[in-house]
């Protein structure tokens, strides 16, 4: 990995990761894209640059961290469906991160469910989340292990089939990301480190230009979007989600389609 492929993937990564498109898919081609999909080293940066962002989320939000430790708990309480499928998953997880193929199926069968899903749950106004519903949002949280379906877009929906309003549900979404993203970069980084690999001076580089840049986007992703969703709903989301996984399986498949010729 190059600095450029560094600056583009944290763009990406910024841009995406409190979009309800997958953060992990869109990176996951473009590294495909560069070549570079199944290097160690490219699955560590894709994780550990979401550092960047979860700091935007506290620079944006910083009052609201001090709640009451009910809000805490309460995200903790989301964050224990991800704590054991990560670890009951994890290999399994990690062998679909090198697949377009799942990443474009996960695009299209999740944009068909955003066109309806406003439909189905936007019209619902609450701002309480219970422990339940917090659980439960944790839940859907965790098909976002399936790369393509989309973490916040999962955490979302999650929240809006709890009668939750769309601001409240991508806001809660937003908060879970911390701990979750956390959790998964110290996994990471742990089994890296385990399996014998040593970072380098110029990867530690490429780590901090990730996040600075990561950072950077996902501060004015998030303030975009929160504005647009509530406007706007999911629709366009859903479309993107369709168009790009078809894009993906075009190209994947007229690729081998000249690899064979």
């Amino acid at each position: 990995m190059d600095v450029l492929q560094a600056i583009i993937l944290a763009i990406i990564e910024g841009i995406t990761e409190f979009l309800p498109v997958s953060s992990t898919g869109h990176m996951i081609i473009a590294s495909s894209f560069f070549g570079i999909a199944q290097d160690d080293f490219t699955k560590l940066f894709t994780i550990v640059i979401q550092l960047g962002t979860i700091l935007s989320v506290i620079v944006l939000y910083f009052k609201r961290f001090f709640q009451s430790l009910d809000f805490y708990f309460k995200l903790f309480v989301a964050f224990i469906p991800a704590v054991i499928f990560g670890l009951l998953l994890g290999d399994f997880i990690d062998s679909l991160l090198e697949n377009p193929i799942t990443v474009a199926v996960s695009l299209i069968i999740g944009g068909f469910l955003l066109l309806k899903v406003d439909e189905w749950f936007g019209n619902s106004e609450g701002t309480e989340i219970s422990y339940l519903t917090a659980f439960k949002i944790g839940l859907f949280q965790c098909l976002a292990m399936i790369p393509g379906v989309s973490r916040s877009g999962a955490s979302i929906v999650g929240g809006m089939t709890q009668k939750l309003s769309r601001t409240t549900a991508a806001e809660f979404s937003f908060f879970l990301a911390i701990p979750t993203m956390l959790g998964a970069t110290l996994k990471k980084s742990y089994d890296y480190y385990k399996d014998g690999f040593v970072l380098s001076d110029d990867q530690i580089n490429l780590l901090i230009i990730g996040n600075v840049v990561g950072f950077i986007v996902a501060l004015i992703a998030i303030k975009s979007f929160i504005g647009f969703l509530t406007k706007h709903g999911f629709k366009i989301f859903g479309y993107y989600r369709i168009i790009a996984g078809i894009a993906i399986l075009l190209i994947h498949f007229f690729v081998q389609k000249l690899t064979i010729i």
